[in-house]
């Protein structure tokens, strides 16, 4: 919908530098800005128009302009809001204004209240309170940093750097974290002193103090009920998402590649266009699936096949729209599917949260499919373990080193990258915050949990929330359209967190219970397919001479022998190319740090 970016303090040049920093996400709002300004506190507004077109401009005020408001995001659930708020007067027809309302009535309880994805702030001029809030999942961003009597929050960090009070320094003790994670999974940022507001959060800034409180939860409690009752359940469930997450005054589009995940949003949406992207390597490329289904559905397709030389280029710019870090491959597929659907649309759905919610990744069917080995003594499995690691690391050792401790010693996500043996050998700087410090206070609100659910909340606090809507959220917004995911829904989570496991996993295939509810509606066969998520050549291009020199090129430099061994990194860049060994994912995910160091730390 669009960003915003403010602060706190008694500057007096406050105009001049909250335009500043509102022209550095202009990307998130090209159809308006507005600013509010007074004696304690900035304002600014970038405008994506979508609801209400003509009289839904921020920042907004309340009837008496007590409150001004600035927001990022959609409430669903907003007509239905506006009805319990009959006594306020309404001037407008947008969510905004009842979020205005609704903190009126319900106070720090409004947050509670909302189905959507958002993030906003609230100055009440009279209190001299900020209020601001982020969503339950933390579909869309919100930033904040302090230093003396001056605090700034917004939409994206870049912003920040318009401020005069913002001191930009590489908090590189987070290296270690996001080589293991491949992106941030701290509430720290990369950025030092800046820190991000945790998806189901609230703040509170009055008089120089903050104070930070958790309004939601993730609780995965099974209940017992027939197959088919939960069949029916995700069914109507997805298809009231789906209706939700089409309100608009504006055309809805929505990405499609060859999956379950948005086939089914498709199929259940029927918008006009669709959009898919691919590669000329066959295995690497969804395009004519998608357009088969969009066929049988008689809507239209526009795909593009992104080159190597297209994907190389838009490197340093997606750095630089991510803000920190990320080595995720699909974060550039996400770039040039939303640039090909800005030609037509504002809005698109899109398929993310499917996996987390419903069990969609491979490695939670392996607890059913090595359940043998687990009815092996633990202290058994455990000194297994403790030689193998005396070993180089390699699928089957790694399996049974796996095998041998408690999932809370070792699980930190789907996607781990670096072992902690292997960090210690690139890093040229100390590791000072671990892994499992990160995950603990995950897994101490899940204790007496079964591992499939421990599992789960780890993947949808770190992987879901810190990499997969933060590149959605930017990869979209990059190209000025707004992204809005049906599966990511509170009514949604509350079906999804009651499912038992044998409903979300079997031995033959993983989302087992959204899989029959999709081939309910989806005409081909789409819900049968197993997850590739956004593939992408990285792995073969870099075995390739141009990508490869440019990799070394970038491994060689300075800057580079200040983080890292060059000698250990070239060599597993060296060891890929002849096929020694699958490197690809670590040499990627150091290129990329390297790359976005380059952008805000040597150029911006």
């Amino acid at each position: 919908m669009c960003g915003f970016t403010g602060f706190v303090s008694k500057d007096k040049k406050k105009k001049i530098i909250i335009k500043k920093m509102a022209d550095r996400i202009s990307h998130r709002g090209p159809d308006g800005d507005g600013f509010y300004v007074d004696e304690n506190v900035a304002l600014g507004h970038r405008r994506l128009s979508i609801i209400d077109v003509a009289n839904g401009g921020q920042p907004m005020y309340n009837e008496d302009k007590s409150l001004v408001i600035v927001f990022n995001g959609e409430i669903y659930n907003y007509q239905d809001l506006k009805e319990e708020l009959k006594n306020h007067e309404f001037k407008t027809n947008c969510d905004t204004e009842v979020l205005l309302h609704g903190y009126e009535e319900w106070g720090v309880e409004l947050p509670k209240k909302l189905r959507g994805m958002f993030s906003f702030a609230i100055w009440d001029k009279d209190k001299e309170i900020l209020f601001c809030a982020r969503d339950p999942f933390g579909i869309k961003p919100f930033y904040y940093y302090q230093k003396d009597e001056t605090l700034l929050f917004g939409s994206e960090i870049k912003s920040f750097f318009e401020h005069p009070k913002f001191e930009k320094e590489l908090n590189d003790k987070l290296l270690p974290a996001y080589l293991s994670f491949s992106f941030t999974p701290t509430t720290e940022t990369f950025f030092k002193g800046v820190n991000r507001l945790d998806a189901g959060h609230y703040l509170l800034y009055q008089n120089g103090k903050m104070t930070t409180e958790r309004y939601f939860k993730l609780d995965f409690s099974e209940e017992s009920n027939t197959y088919e009752f939960y069949v029916d359940k995700i069914a109507e469930v997805m298809k009231d998402s789906v209706e939700h997450h089409q309100i608009s005054d504006v055309e809805v589009g929505s990405f499609l590649s060859s999956g379950i995940d948005s086939s089914y949003i498709v199929t259940l949406a029927k918008p006009d266009k669709t959009y898919t992207v691919g590669y000329d390597l066959p295995k690497y490329n969804e395009i004519e699936n998608a357009k088969d289904l969009a066929n049988r559905l008689k809507i239209k397709n526009k795909s593009k096949k992104i080159t190597k030389e297209e994907y190389l280029k838009v490197i340093p710019d997606i750095m630089y729209y991510m803000d920190e870090p990320s080595s995720d491959p699909a974060a550039i597929s996400l770039y040039f599917v939303s640039k090909l659907a800005k030609k037509d649309v504002k809005v698109v759905l899109s398929g993310e949260g499917a996996d987390e919610l419903f069990g969609g990744y491979n490695v939670y069917g392996s607890y059913i499919k090595w359940n043998w080995y687990n009815k092996v003594p633990f202290f058994i499995r455990h000194a297994i373990a403790s030689i193998c690691k005396l070993f180089p690391e390699v699928r089957g050792i790694n399996f049974l080193i796996r095998r041998g401790e408690k999932l809370e010693d070792n699980y930190i996500g789907v996607n781990r990258v670096f072992g902690e043996k292997e960090k210690k050998k690139v890093l040229n700087i100390p590791i000072t915050l671990t892994d499992k410090e990160i995950t603990k206070p995950v897994y101490d609100e899940l204790k007496g949990k079964s591992d499939l659910i421990k599992m789960q909340a780890i993947d949808i606090n770190f992987w879901l929330m810190k990499d997969i809507l933060q590149k959605a959220d930017r990869m979209t917004m990059a190209n000025s359209i707004e992204g809005r995911v049906p599966f990511i829904d509170l009514e949604v989570y509350k079906v999804a967190s009651k499912l038992p496991f044998e409903y979300k996993i079997n031995k033959q295939t993983t989302k087992v219970a959204l899989r029959d509810a999709a081939k309910k509606v989806i005409p081909n066969e789409s819900y049968k397919k197993k997850k590739l998520g956004f593939p992408v050549p990285v792995r073969e291009w870099m075995k390739e001479e141009d990508f490869y020199e440019e990799i070394k090129n970038t491994f060689e430099t300075e800057f580079a022998s200040k983080y890292f061994n060059q000698e250990c990194i070239i060599k597993l860049l060296d060891d890929h190319k002849n096929e020694k060994k699958d490197n690809y994912r670590k040499v990627w995910n150091i290129y990329c740090f390297l790359k976005w160091y380059e952008v805000f730390f040597l150029e911006n």
